[in-house]
């Protein structure tokens, strides 16, 4: 089941890279694998050619092999620890959606698929960057658990999600991605005159 996994994360990764969520170095893809343990990208990986050997599976309680894994394995593992539903976890940065928060709180898709698949989702403004990683291994859990969504947009910084299944993640994060290009695209041409 772990070769399956890494198998199924690493075609994901490499999908997530081609369409700009992820940088060439800057991200993370997680599976769970029993109630404790999970598997995650270990923080040199390459996204664009994700191989399994830059997959990592850890428990929750910290050992050496946290020190290899991604910046984010904290945050990946009190998400699973405290959301049940939890099965996989992406953190992404979508460049739509990640500029569209920066200039907004909220993002009402005005599209049809946006509006069928994503409605009103409040982004999360983490204040300050200065010690966001000292709280966002606690912060990002009560957000899911409190607004009882499972993506998470926080202003300039990016998108958590977390799903039962790949398939149902990647089409919400692609659906997002493409509301707010169209969002922004409106925004930017909504005063001038075509002419065809």
């Amino acid at each position: 089941m772990v070769n399956h996994l890494k198998s199924k994360l690493t075609i994901l990764s490499n999908s997530f890279f081609h369409n700009n969520f992820f940088g060439l170095y800057h991200g993370s893809i997680s599976a769970k694998t029993d109630s404790n343990r999970f598997i995650i990208n270990n923080k040199e990986a390459v996204f664009h050619d994700l191989e399994a050997s830059e997959l990592l599976e850890l428990g929750h309680n910290k050992d050496y092999r946290w020190r290899k894994a991604s910046i984010d394995t904290p945050i990946h593992a009190a998400i699973y620890s405290q959301i049940s539903d939890a099965k996989f976890i992406s953190f992404t940065m979508p460049p739509f959606v990640t500029a569209y928060s920066i200039n907004h709180s909220i993002i009402t898709p005005k599209d049809y698929f946006g509006q069928r698949e994503c409605s009103n989702i409040t982004i999360y403004d983490p204040k300050s960057f200065d010690d966001w990683y000292d709280r966002a291994s606690s912060e990002i859990p009560q957000y899911f658990i409190k607004h009882e969504h499972n993506i998470m947009i926080i202003k300039g910084y990016g998108v958590y999600a977390y799903s039962r299944d790949l398939q149902t993640m990647t089409k919400k994060l692609a659906v997002l991605e493409k509301s707010c290009r169209l969002l922004m695209l409106s925004e930017a041409t909504k005063n001038q005159v075509m002419d065809f």
